[in-house]
């Protein structure tokens, strides 16, 4: 914020408060009450320690409390207080001028840059900075006195909408308003994009809110704050806070820092995300990559979902009873004809009626019974099977689903080959 700009526009609208009455006695219609007020009038404009210059307002306050220059010495006790950084006092001196001169622009824009400034934000003194800050956006066009060039005050006008929606958006941060809060720190970033300071609050404001939505918004606004470097940059102590805090925040989002640098080398070149911009969440990630390996693995997926939902501490009973048990599975299921498992063990080693698989766990996760007669023959440990057949039972831990299957619901058990025929005696 060019607060000298600012300030010289201030004075070019005052026009300097006692410029009609530089010499004593020559103000038109109004006048001191003796030659002590105006002597008290001119040691304390012209004392250049601020706490000299307050006792000095105090003293003529005090001695001439009706003087016809009571406005005139209110603008100096207001500028004394505002040089000094007693925010609470600016607030309650302009708030003075204001119920006299509702449209001075001096107390509107002072208490309204004098906001932030507040130690102790009393909700009497928020209510005085807000009624300004409100007012000076609001009417900031119908203020310019006619001493003021019109091109002067329109240059100024980005700078005052800036500082008018950072105050008001400061408020309602005070007030835990966060949705207001975003609102004018928005405002305010708009009117002028190079503010890490408001950034960083409007990005806190957002991430306050908890909106799913919403949270790679807020954390490119906390990356701005981190990242940005130039005009209006936040300070070196703040940036390095703004950038522990931003690290923090989007590995928690996103699960990883991948990505983090592209954020940052977007946000300080631009007060705005793109509106193609998102950062998916971890929980994103992984419903893609979920979605990703149940395309690209379908039978491994049916596989997941029904022992995800078996090996569960509650209802994993009911859910085999309603939704297992007697079902014919995979029974085309996500396009799966027959689940793909190796053989572990066969009860017995020869012309076994029971099979002990592995589709997942290599000590075997399920069981296959033969409903009718016993395989023919035997295979090696890691035959690959196929099949597809009805659940009769499980255990969760170890997890062991136990199916029914018949013979031809079985593939690749290796046939036995066929009995030799003994040769034909040789003739004699």
């Amino acid at each position: 914020m060019p607060v000298r700009s600012i300030r010289t526009l201030l004075l070019l609208a005052v026009a300097t408060p006692f410029a009609v009455v530089s010499l004593w006695a020559q103000a038109p219609k109004r006048d001191w009450k003796d030659r002590a007020e105006y002597d008290l009038y001119e040691a304390a404009t012209k004392a250049a320690d601020h706490n000299k210059r307050l006792e000095l307002l105090n003293a003529w306050n005090e001695k001439y409390p009706s003087s016809d220059f009571r406005m005139e010495r209110l603008v100096l006790f207001l500028n004394t207080y505002n040089a000094m950084g007693n925010a609470e006092q600016v607030m309650r001196t302009g708030n003075e001028i204001l119920a006299i001169d509702s449209r001075n622009i001096t107390p509107l824009y002072f208490m309204t840059l004098n906001t932030v400034r507040l130690a102790k934000p009393a909700p009497e003194l928020l209510s005085m900075a807000e009624k300004a800050a409100r007012s000076l956006v609001a009417n900031y066009d119908s203020l310019r006195p006619s001493a003021t060039p019109e091109a002067d005050w329109n240059k100024e006008r980005p700078n005052i909408m800036a500082l008018g929606h950072l105050s008001l958006g400061w408020i309602a941060m005070q007030r835990k308003d966060n949705v207001a809060a975003e609102k004018e720190f928005t405002q305010s970033l708009k009117y002028n994009p190079n503010n890490g300071q408001v950034s960083y609050w409007l990005g806190s404001a957002i991430l306050a809110q908890r909106n799913p939505d919403t949270q790679d918004t807020a954390l490119f606004h906390i990356a701005r704050a981190a990242s940005y470097t130039g005009e209006g940059a936040y300070p070196d102590a703040g940036r390095k806070q703004a950038s522990d805090y931003l690290i923090k925040a989007y590995t928690n989002y996103h699960g990883s820092a991948d990505g983090l640098d592209a954020v940052r080398k977007l946000a300080a070149a631009q007060a705005f995300p793109p509106a193609d911009f998102t950062i998916k969440s971890s929980q994103q990630l992984e419903i893609e990559k979920e979605e990703q390996f149940r395309r690209e693995n379908p039978m491994l997926a049916l596989w997941h979902t029904v022992k995800t939902e078996l090996t569960k501490q509650t209802g994993a009973a009911a859910y085999f009873e309603n939704n297992v048990k007697g079902a014919l599975l995979p029974g085309g299921v996500n396009n799966v004809k027959r689940f793909r498992a190796t053989l572990v063990a066969a009860k017995p080693a020869k012309n076994p009626k029971e099979l002990v698989l592995s589709l997942e766990n290599p000590a075997g996760d399920i069981t296959l019974t033969l409903v009718e007669e016993a395989l023919t023959g035997s295979a090696p440990a890691g035959t690959v099977l196929e099949f597809e057949g009805v659940p009769t039972g499980f255990t969760a831990s170890p997890f062991m689903l136990i199916f029914e299957v018949d013979h031809d619901q079985l593939s690749g058990w290796p046939t036995p080959p066929a009995a030799k025929k003994k040769a034909a005696p040789a003739k004699k």
